[in-house]
């Protein structure tokens, strides 16, 4: 339902590219969009998740009573946090930094299915600062990477929030 209602948003845009992440809901919602506005998504791997290595498919319970101290750096979204066996935040906005080069060399305006993580690097990435791990984007959400001076402002206001 979430990909069909992006998928009736996204008409207005008048998109002319359409990139996704190879993981399935990614790929599945990509296909929904194509469906309504005509356009083939191009899969792009490194639009996926942060690979969460060793504590992937593990429950956060189970996390934090064997690695607390990581967990917590996890938790904090510290930017240098690499997960056990996985990638680091900065590896991951690296990749998507350089996803995102490629996707503007192309044509414009383009939607980019992918997922929470990748948002939050992508914004990072555009902000030029990291973004704290209470950024969380709903799904479906249509999020500009030209962030506004408002949209900016209530970012510093999450921040300021959580940092007290």
């Amino acid at each position: 339902m979430q990909a069909l209602e992006l998928a009736e948003r996204a008409v207005s845009y008048d998109f002319a590219a359409l990139w996704c992440s190879p993981l399935l809901r990614a790929r599945e919602t990509a296909d929904a969009v194509a469906a309504r506005i005509g356009l083939q998504p191009r899969v792009d791997p490194r639009l996926m998740e942060t690979d969460a290595g060793d504590w992937t498919n593990r429950l956060f319970a189970d996390v934090i009573a064997e690695a607390p101290e990581q967990f917590a750096k996890f938790a904090h979204a510290e930017p240098d946090f690499a997960f056990p066996g996985g990638e680091s935040f900065v590896a991951q906005e690296e990749r998507v930094k350089a996803a995102l080069e490629e996707i503007e060399q192309g044509t414009l305006p383009a939607l980019v299915v992918c997922h929470g993580m990748v948002i939050r690097a992508a914004l990072s990435v555009r902000i030029g600062r990291w973004l704290p791990n209470g950024q969380r984007v709903p799904n479906g959400a249509i999020v500009p990477l030209e962030p506004s001076e408002t949209e900016l402002a209530e970012i510093g206001r999450r921040e300021a929030t959580q940092a007290s």
